[in-house]
């Protein structure tokens, strides 16, 4: 069964990512080649670069893992603290350790309908008359 390694690599004040990955992506995928891995690719994200390898099993993986190039590159990432996340699985959706900005309401459910008015009758007690030449009203029909 295949087995999945995700590398992401956070951005660091002043240092993005990607320039992490122009230093070190070759040797991280070379030595991925070289030791077994099906497939890789690269991701950018809006927190930084995020390497999917796939390998035959769990022993190729974690051979890959403990190569002193792969070892050295990822010491050498640009936040050592905080910036480093490594993982079993495909990775790259969430970027949890970065604050995302909060989403828009919905236009529908925002604001609430007006209530609607009371309907009033309007009683007339008079009907609408016109004035006759001489000055006397008569009821207009």
């Amino acid at each position: 069964m295949a087995e999945w390694l995700t590398i992401e690599v956070l951005d660091a004040e002043g240092f993005p990512a990607s320039l992490w990955q122009h230093a070190h992506g070759n040797d991280l995928v070379e030595a991925a080649i070289t030791h077994g891995a099906l497939y890789w690719e690269w991701h950018e994200t809006r927190w930084g670069v995020v390497l999917e390898l796939v390998f035959p099993d769990d022993e190729v993986l974690e051979r890959y893992r403990a190569l002193p190039a792969v070892v050295a590159s990822l010491d050498a990432v640009p936040d050592r603290v905080s910036g480093l996340l490594v993982y079993r699985g495909r990775g790259g959706g969430a970027g949890a350790t970065v604050p995302r900005r909060p989403r828009p309401k919905p236009v529908a459910g925002s604001a609430e309908w007006p209530a609607p008015e009371e309907f009033r009758f309007l009683a007339i007690e008079h009907a609408v008359t016109d004035l006759t030449d001489d000055g006397h009203e008569t009821p207009v029909l």
